[in-house]
């Protein structure tokens, strides 16, 4: 089982540093994989699918890797088919919010993914109402606050759109993935 999780985690980070490597040689100038998000036109739409895995650079990616694989590894506490859910799940809504309300530009990187992490971590506690859940919380909550509330401010160069969007999956995860027995219990 533990081999499934690191799997999982490493095939989705992993891919993320093939499309770097391959983006490190382009042809034209652009990504493998295309672009990002551009909002509010027609090819930005397949942008939500494709931004997480595109990095403006090695220091973008190199920032991004170490709290996805710490977070990634705190999501797969809860098991494989969570972890994906949830991954997806926070690409999608990083990627569609960022579609409707970004600011205009090409938004690209998995940072929406990791806040989305932060979100369902942070708030998992709340449906679950599990001492580790919470011990959990406080950790994410210590390491990364100050992250938390300034790249959730518009500021040049930032996707804030895809910063906020994907806490808002992560919260909205934490919210789905409550396991029925748990739902009931609490109706008691």
């Amino acid at each position: 089982m533990l081999k499934e999780r690191a799997a999982a985690l490493l095939l989705f980070v992993g891919s993320m540093w093939i499309v770097r490597l391959l983006d490190s040689f382009p042809l034209d100038g652009s990504s493998i994989l295309g672009h990002g998000i551009y909002p509010r036109t027609g090819e930005g739409l397949f942008g939500i699918f494709t931004a997480p895995f595109i990095h403006s650079g090695w220091p973008h990616l190199f920032a991004n890797t170490p709290p996805l694989l710490v977070l990634g590894a705190l999501v797969l506490l809860r098991g494989v088919r969570e972890f994906l859910l949830v991954t997806f799940a926070c690409i999608v809504a990083a990627g569609a919010g960022t579609w409707l309300l970004g600011s205009w530009g090409n938004h690209i990187g998995a940072s929406g993914v990791l806040f989305g992490y932060v979100g369902y971590l942070l708030f998992r506690p709340a449906f679950d109402r599990k001492i580790w859940s919470a011990a959990i919380a406080l950790v994410v909550a210590g390491m990364y606050a100050t992250a938390l509330l300034t790249s959730l401010i518009p500021s040049a160069g930032i996707s804030w759109s895809g910063h906020f969007f994907g806490f808002a999956g992560g919260l909205l995860c934490a919210r789905l993935t409550q396991r029925e027995p748990e739902r009931l219990a609490m109706m008691r």
